[in-house]
């Protein structure tokens, strides 16, 4: 049992500020803030309590950095796509001249 609070601690400790950089700041701090009351409670003896809440906080961090990253592959795929040109924008930047003069 000591094990698996190590273990969910490690893991508390290291996921949000995973995906803290690539999540929306507010849903990213609340699943924080339920890792930490999570961890919390352990250090209070609440074991049955604090782990699973931690597990709760780590898989709302999981799933809300999967949503902001889905999101921001969509901006970058749109970003990534050529602009349109405006009709005639090819014929301005083809050459002026053919053939030998």
């Amino acid at each position: 049992m000591k094990r698996l609070v190590l273990v969910l601690s490690i893991l508390a400790l290291f996921t949000p500020t995973t995906f803290a950089v690539a999540a929306d700041d507010s849903k990213v701090k609340a699943a924080t803030n339920q890792v930490e009351t999570g961890a919390k409670k352990i250090g209070d003896g609440q074991v049955g309590d604090g782990v699973e809440q931690t597990a709760k906080g780590v898989g709302n961090t999981v799933v809300e950095g999967a949503k902001y990253t889905g999101e921001k592959l969509k901006e970058s795929g749109k970003a990534a796509e050529p602009r349109p040109r405006a009709p005639g924008a090819a014929c301005r930047t083809a050459p002026t001249r053919s053939g030998p003069r």
